[in-house]
């Protein structure tokens, strides 16, 4: 069930018994969240199954309310509550084991899980009366690397036929949406702005939507020259383009993304400290033979460095686009310009021409 569907059974009032949120996607989350606040009238009952174990939480389900007809049971970090460990490896090839070592694991980090699966099935097939149980789960994405334990996540929860996905917006899907939001805001917004403001926030419609709740106080079209002014990302957006005209080695096109990032006043040696990080992380991407941005975002979230979405898209599509070798040499052209415009110079421009010339050679 994707997430237009299932508002469209809430705005009929046929909201299903009990139903699973499934995947990271956080913008139809929220609003399929707010449809439910909206339609029932008694306020959300909130869990977290990494603190409340699923049997607890289905036995809460099964008491009726001395105070109200209806109940509104919102389950979240759903993956807590699934098995671990050998447990987890033992449920995924149904393949039971008599080794004690293996009983107390799976007494110890996932009995509780398979315990709990089993409730839920009970639970699935005769819902108390009166109370809507969501439980969400949207740890994984449904691509890369997260796509295994997205579908462990699925067959874990496999009794409840409700399932609402919520998969990431491509780039056409993040641009109706955008002419949607933009209408209801009253935000008038050129097709080019708007096809520059997609590309800028990587087709992540949350951060469009807030976006254009900014831009709605602007209180006037806006334009694409006037986007970058407006929108923070929307210049980086620029720096982004240099380093894919870069990445090809076209000169032509890395000069004239230079000449657009002076002309909207952008600080040039910011502009370079940008490409520097843009160059670390893709050559860190290569060493470490990272796949994927989610692996991207995975990696580097480990290691404790903060990084999005849609900034893990641009490293990665930066270390698709250079070698190891290329890498390498652009952060000592990277070094060698840093050095000439804390010196004495003429122009930073020229120092940057003199940058882009060198890596395009």
């Amino acid at each position: 069930m994707t997430p237009a569907q299932f508002l469209g059974r809430v705005k009929r009032g046929e909201v299903p018994s009990v139903c699973l949120f499934l995947g990271q996607e956080g913008y139809n989350r929220a609003r399929c969240r707010q449809a439910l606040v909206e339609a029932f009238p008694v306020p959300m009952e909130r869990f977290d199954a990494g603190e409340t174990p699923l049997a607890a939480i289905l036995d809460d389900a099964r008491a009726m309310s001395l105070f109200a007809s209806e109940r509104l049971m919102l389950v979240g970090n759903a993956e807590a509550a699934m098995p671990r460990g050998r447990a987890a490896a033992a449920a995924s090839s149904e393949d039971e084991s008599d080794d004690d070592g293996d009983e107390k694991a799976g007494a110890s980090s996932g009995g509780a899980g398979g315990k709990g699966a089993d409730l839920l099935a009970t639970y699935v097939k005769d819902p108390t009366p009166g109370v809507t149980l969501i439980i969400e789960a949207s740890r994984w994405d449904f691509e890369g690397e997260e796509k295994a334990k997205n579908e462990r996540v699925r067959k874990f929860f496999g009794a409840i036929v409700e399932v609402v996905e919520f998969r990431a917006f491509d780039t056409a899907s993040a641009r109706a949406e955008l002419d949607r939001i933009a209408k209801v805001l009253k935000v008038s917004i050129e097709p080019a702005a708007a096809e520059a403001l997609v590309e800028a926030l990587a087709a992540d419609v949350g951060r469009i939507s807030v976006e254009l709740e900014k831009l709605a106080c602007y209180g006037r079209p806006i334009t694409a020259e006037e986007l970058p002014l407006l929108v923070p990302d929307a210049r980086e957006s620029t720096i982004f383009g240099l380093v894919n005209a870069l990445g090809r080695k076209d000169r032509a096109s890395a000069l004239q993304a230079l000449d657009s990032l002076v002309r909207e006043g952008e600080y040039l040696p910011l502009a370079l400290s940008f490409l520097a990080t843009q160059f670390r992380m893709a050559l860190v991407t290569r060493e470490a033979n990272l796949r994927g941005a989610s692996g991207v975002q995975g990696h580097f979230q480990k290691a404790g460095i903060p990084m999005w979405g849609s900034r893990a898209d641009q490293v990665w599509q930066t270390a698709s686009k250079f070698s190891r070798p290329q890498l390498e040499k652009g952060l000592k052209l990277i070094f060698e310009a840093d050095r000439d415009l804390r010196s004495a110079r003429p122009d930073d421009r020229i120092v940057m021409e003199n940058f882009v010339v060198k890596l395009c050679a």
